[in-house]
């Protein structure tokens, strides 16, 4: 059995802003999905305890107001999170979603320091060595580089983007809702395996038109897959750092003192550095 036909826990999160130090769990979605077994899906509506951003609710639509209404208590919903991916990682499943590696699990992780006394790697002790994660963003970047931005609001490799690439059909009436978007990573990363394990003549033709041949990296066991990743990820930020720091190439983006942050999948918490 390969890694995309095997069984996958597919994670993503709605949550109060952008940025994962300081954003609060809004909703959460777990689904267990794959290795021909019956879909298995577990979703929470958090009250996150402070104000939301506009931009975030007009994301993902929930408002303070029904956050608070609905949401069980932020405390006690990332406790339930924590524990359900604990035990999904001692099963040995492997944890999928879009970007997750550099948002959804570090929003967690910050949740899990500020509710429960301790990052991710505290609260689930072995998931710094057990833990594996198909992020969907790193593998399509790694497998079809070079791709443009589809439009001035459509990144090149945003959720939407990656699914469209894969033939998957995608509905903006449930897009960032946790449940959808998670289930549509996983659909996604299994289209990458699929097409990673078929011959190169197999492949779709606009594969074979690559500029690159890279599809066949992805075609390693879970383990390996991981690791690969990891250097990936890492590659992937160095560039952009460099980008950045470019005045050139970065425009009104340009940053000369820019840092980003290479570490995938869970990002170290700095010496000292609490979470607000």
């Amino acid at each position: 059995m390969t890694w995309h036909t095997g069984r996958m826990a597919a994670l993503d999160f709605e949550s109060s802003d952008k940025h994962h130090e300081t954003a609060r769990i809004v909703t959460c979605a777990l689904i267990l999905i794959s290795g021909s077994l019956p879909v298995d899906a577990r979703t929470w509506l958090l009250n996150p305890g402070i104000p939301m951003e506009p931009e975030a609710i007009k994301v993902h639509g929930i408002t303070d107001e029904y956050a608070a209404e609905h949401g069980q208590p932020a405390a006690e919903g990332v406790l339930e999170i924590v524990t359900a991916l604990s035990e999904v990682i001692a099963a040995g499943v492997p944890i999928v979603g879009h970007n997750i590696g550099r948002y959804d699990l570090n929003l967690l992780s910050a949740e899990s320091e500020r509710h429960l006394g301790g990052p991710l790697v505290e609260t689930i002790p072995d998931c710094g060595t057990r833990m594996r994660v198909i992020d969907s963003m790193v593998l399509d970047r790694q497998a079809a580089p070079f791709r443009r931005r589809v439009s001035e609001t459509q990144g090149a490799y945003q959720m939407r983007t990656t699914a469209e690439m894969y033939g998957l059909k995608w509905d903006e009436s449930q897009a960032h809702g946790a449940e959808y978007d998670a289930l549509m990573s996983a659909r996604a990363a299994w289209h990458m395996g699929n097409i990673a394990h078929l011959p190169h003549q197999q492949r779709p033709d606009w594969v074979q038109k690559l500029r690159t041949q890279r599809f066949s990296s992805l075609a390693v066991d879970l383990d390996e897959l991981h690791a690969r990743q990891v250097g990936w990820a890492r590659a992937d930020a160095e560039r952009f750092q460099a980008y950045l720091r470019d005045p050139v190439k970065a425009g009104d983006k340009h940053d000369p003192n820019a840092v980003i942050d290479p570490h995938w999948p869970l990002v170290p918490r700095p010496q000292n550095g609490a979470v607000q």
